[in-house]
């Protein structure tokens, strides 16, 4: 008997410490995890959409009219300064630089018959000055038949890649007809627009008048390996969009990147005094997003907050929240609306710092 009432009593020891520590735990679960937004200098990579362009990218026009007789290059192959192009048929405006050497030639024979007679003094002086001014004339006229027949032979203008050729052989052309175009691809222009905001943040945070480094992500998401720097910013903001345009130049000597690319841009935007909160604070709920702040009396309320940019494991914050508010950190999908709870409160530079988070 004496036994059983020992054994009874060891029971009834373990049973209350197994409710007690059940009881601990329990309340330790519910003990929630709640921090602040905080307020740093920090930085993003955003992404901006832009159109590729050569560095010079030009029209290869007719100058003279008359048939194609000969085509030197074929699309899409390189060529160099000087080298001939196309040919336009000659013979007409071969006759007429010869034409024109021949009336030189006899207008310099008729000033050497006028220069005898004036020095016999048979002729005057101002008859003189007419067979010189004559010869002038003749002589700019072969000038002007010789660049007529130097426009038979279109050059490249510089060393670039050939385009779409439209015409072919035989084909007659008018003057100022295109014949291809021609694009110098050794460096590329990539054109994208800027916020005012982001222009500003920009402006403030580069005091040596832009050439900040970006890279170029390409159309099969992979990364130009080369980086590039903005150059120029346009004078004015498009009143329509409220952007402003600014031009990246990237080296380009694989010749990958061709005229008429599309690519986005990333820059580096500098996000002075930015509110940042721990993405995982957060739930949404039809496009917005909410956390739960807790007030002085524990309770807990949703509240919606306006995103202006999301960096890696983090929000920033630009309505809806100050840095003296409790938000929830932990347990956001457990606890409803006006539900009192216990909390640990965990310094937000400490929770910052575990986090993915790249500063200036």
């Amino acid at each position: 008997m004496k036994r059983v009432f020992m054994l009874t009593a060891v029971c009834a020891v373990l049973y209350f410490s197994s409710c007690t520590t059940k009881k601990e735990v329990k309340e330790e679960a519910s003990k929630y995890v709640v921090t602040s937004p905080i307020k740093i200098d920090t930085s993003f990579t955003k992404e901006y959409v832009s159109q590729i362009r050569s560095v010079r990218n030009i029209e290869i026009r007719a100058q003279e009219k008359g048939f194609l007789e000969k085509i030197f290059v074929d699309e899409g192959q390189f060529v160099h300064t000087g080298q001939v192009l196309f040919r336009i048929m000659p013979k007409m405006y071969q006759a007429e630089y010869l034409k024109a050497q021949a009336e030189a030639k006899a207008t310099e024979i008729e000033l050497e018959n006028t220069r005898t007679l004036f020095n016999k003094k048979v002729v005057s002086k101002n008859e003189l000055a007419l067979a010189q001014a004559k010869v002038e004339q003749a002589k700019a006229e072969v000038a002007l038949a010789k660049l007529h027949l130097s426009f038979t032979e279109i050059r490249a203008p510089f060393s670039g890649t050939i385009d779409r050729i439209p015409l072919k052989l035989g084909s007659l052309i008018d003057e100022g007809e295109l014949l291809t175009s021609l694009s110098d691809n050794s460096e590329m222009f990539a054109y994208f627009n800027v916020s005012e905001p982001e222009y500003l943040n920009f402006k403030m945070h580069h005091k040596d008048d832009v050439h900040s480094k970006v890279r170029l992500l390409l159309a099969n998401n992979q990364l130009l390996p080369h980086s590039g720097i903005v150059e120029t910013i346009e004078s004015e903001f498009d009143n329509e969009t409220g952007n402003i345009a600014f031009r990246a130049k990237f080296p380009n000597p694989d010749r990958l990147l061709k005229h008429g690319e599309t690519g986005k841009v990333q820059m580096t935007v500098p996000l002075p005094n930015a509110v940042v909160i721990p993405q995982k604070a957060t739930y949404e709920i039809q496009d917005k997003i909410y956390v739960f702040v807790v007030d002085k009396n524990n309770v807990v309320r949703s509240r919606n907050i306006v995103v202006s940019n999301e960096m890696p494991d983090l929000y920033v914050v630009s309505g809806g929240l100050v840095e003296s508010d409790k938000i929830l950190l932990e347990g956001v999908q457990k606890v409803k609306d006006d539900e009192k709870i216990e909390y640990a409160f965990v310094a937000p530079n400490k929770v910052v710092s575990n986090l993915k988070l790249y500063t200036e």
